[in-house]
């Protein structure tokens, strides 16, 4: 059954007190924790979840809008400013700011939310491969991507789009079965980089490695193989335009993504190691082939 609203602790306009973990106005936000569910969920509503102040400041900067936000009341004073400054949602009504206990927080989403604050983001609408590629670098065009085949760790994923964001790799692109780069732990991994690095999704795969070679990219394959070059040497001679493709865990990158690359390149390594961690690996090639 819904609580009656409360009256709220502040004359901002649109804040609500949510006392039912059932509430319907934040259906949203429950079973934040099924990594299934919400992976199929949030794309398919059209939204992603953004946690704790500094990312939510982050998506708002660039140019993301709220659906609603649901936190804590110790953290409205810090997020007053950004949701004054909101425009009103798109049926004139000011942006839903939700007011719960921690306790009732944690019902309603399935964990402490310790840095309590969320916000429901509206998701914008994915680039093409093309216009990503001509967009960035204040339209100058990418000449380092970095290209992610079916990585399945939101942490990993978050990982290395924090490596792209800090080592200037220009775009990501990932394959259809990759994790979502806006799942929330994807996000918060990140610190907000996601909103930064421009990225999007390939159709196909691993066809659209042939987008990129069509735009003038060498198509990099990081792999363990015979005829793997080192990093070295790409880096001592590396190419104008450079796609870097990273595998996901365990297996590494298929055959067939191996296969509709140019070169394969690996990380030379000491000792009886084979191979790094991907998002480690991602950073040191990020960093070696930095323009």
């Amino acid at each position: 059954m819904q609580t009656p609203d409360e009256p709220a602790p502040t004359d901002l306009p649109g804040v609500v007190r949510i006392t039912d973990p059932t509430d319907p106005r934040i259906a949203e936000y429950a079973n934040l924790t099924d990594v299934r569910l919400r992976s199929k969920h949030e794309p398919a509503k059209g939204l992603y979840i953004a946690e704790s102040a500094t990312v939510i400041g982050r998506a708002v900067a660039s140019g993301h809008r709220p659906r609603s936000f649901l936190m804590s009341d110790k953290w409205l004073p810090a997020l007053a400013p950004l949701i004054e400054n909101l425009p009103a949602s798109d049926d004139g009504a000011p942006v839903p700011v939700h007011l719960a206990s921690p306790e009732v927080m944690e019902q309603i989403t399935g964990f402490n939310v310790h840095r309590g604050a969320l916000a429901s983001m509206h998701r914008p609408p994915l680039p093409s491969v093309r216009d990503l590629l001509a967009g960035a670098r204040g339209g100058a065009g990418a000449r380092r991507v970095a290209v992610l085949e079916d990585i399945v760790d939101h942490t990993n994923v978050g990982a290395i789009f924090r490596s792209a964001a800090a080592l200037g790799v220009d775009a990501v692109l990932v394959s259809p079965r990759c994790a979502d780069p806006l799942y929330r732990r994807s996000v918060r991994v990140s610190m907000g980089t996601v909103f930064q690095v421009p990225w999007t999704r390939l159709d196909a795969w691993p066809r659209g490695l042939d987008d990129l070679r069509a735009e003038g990219f060498t198509v990099a394959a990081l792999a363990l193989a015979d005829d793997a070059v080192s990093l070295d040497d790409l880096e001592a001679d590396a190419p104008e335009r450079l796609a870097l493709v990273l595998g996901t865990e365990g297996d590494g990158l298929s055959t067939t993504a191996v296969a509709a690359s140019d070169i394969v390149v690996k990380i030379p390594m000491a000792g009886v190691v084979d191979s790094l961690n991907v998002a480690a690996a991602s950073a040191v090639a990020f960093w070696a082939t930095r323009v």
